[in-house]
């Protein structure tokens, strides 16, 4: 399925990949954010920019409205409460949310969002703590601690809504932590444990994102659904029920991972979206092909 696409947010790195990828899948995509910073679109092929307050409601809906996209990718939030104040990350990411995923309702479009694996409360809990059972999935309860982890939460709650609302196909994107073809920074975390422990050291190739989002806004479903995007492997250089038990001291009573496992799940959007991983930092390579200056 192609057809017309806003990728409302952020032209960072991963939004980057993921504009030029829903252009060369034959989707005309608009990008849709208050600046596009330093990136020209020009040289590619479906790509256009059109710029947009997200936090604006008025303006987002209008944008949206005159773009009457057959699809919605929102793609922006501000990360983690060690970078930003936690109220300004709150705020902006609700709002955002919201203005972007109710427009895009009016519209009568299928929506795909950032949602994050923060979510579920692990990656930045003030103590560190195991879940109820591993590999998690998207059933696991959602019980966050920080600002940005709960702004993931109320926006699923929003996208919820929206799906009620206008009867629109709405899925929740709960990505893992996001690699580079050509950086990347989860292998320079494997010397310290207590960095990845909030995701029990799981990421997700760039790529494979992009392939999610693209199968997110295709595929046959209705009402809201979440989907764990990650990497079939962990990144670390040992078995990953090793590294459990060296950081906390157990394991879940229920804990069906080991190895090279992930300790995220994907099946849910193996049989729903007819996506699966298909990269690795095993077979990374650092090619030019894929390097954004």
């Amino acid at each position: 399925m192609t057809g017309t696409v806003v990728l409302a947010g952020s032209l960072d790195r991963s939004g980057r990949w993921l504009a030029t990828h829903l252009a060369e899948q034959g989707w005309d995509v608009t990008c849709m954010s208050l600046s596009r910073s330093e990136w020209e679109l020009g040289g590619y092929r479906g790509l256009s920019f059109r710029s947009a307050d997200l936090t604006e409601q008025v303006e987002t809906a209008e944008a949206i409205s005159t773009e009457n996209p057959d699809a919605v990718v929102h793609w922006a939030s501000l990360p983690s409460p060690e970078r930003h104040a936690g109220m300004r990350i709150f705020e902006n990411n609700v709002v955002g949310a919201y203005n972007v995923l109710t427009a895009a309702g009016r519209a009568n479009a299928r929506i795909a969002w950032a949602s994050n694996e923060s979510a579920y409360g692990f990656q930045l809990a003030g103590e560190p703590s195991l879940p109820e059972y591993l590999p998690l999935d998207e059933e696991h309860p959602l019980r966050p601690e920080d600002p940005y982890g709960t702004s993931k939460v109320v926006g699923e709650q929003i996208g919820a809504m929206v799906a009620r609302r206008y009867d629109v196909p709405v899925a929740s994107i709960r990505g893992s932590w996001v690699q580079f073809p050509d950086e990347y920074n989860c292998l320079d975390a494997r010397t310290n444990l207590a960095t990845g422990a909030g995701n029990f050291w799981s990421y997700v190739d760039v790529r494979d994102v992009s392939t999610a989002i693209e199968r997110a806004i295709s595929a046959d479903f209705s009402g809201h659904e979440p989907f764990i995007v990650s990497a079939a492997d962990n990144y670390l250089d040992e078995p990953i029920e090793r590294a459990l038990s060296e950081f906390f001291h157990d394991v879940p009573d229920s804990c069906t991972v080991s190895g090279t496992d992930s300790a995220l799940s994907t099946a849910k959007a193996q049989s729903m979206l007819g996506w699966e991983p298909t990269h690795s930092w095993r077979d990374m390579v650092d090619d030019d092909e894929f390097a954004f200056p």
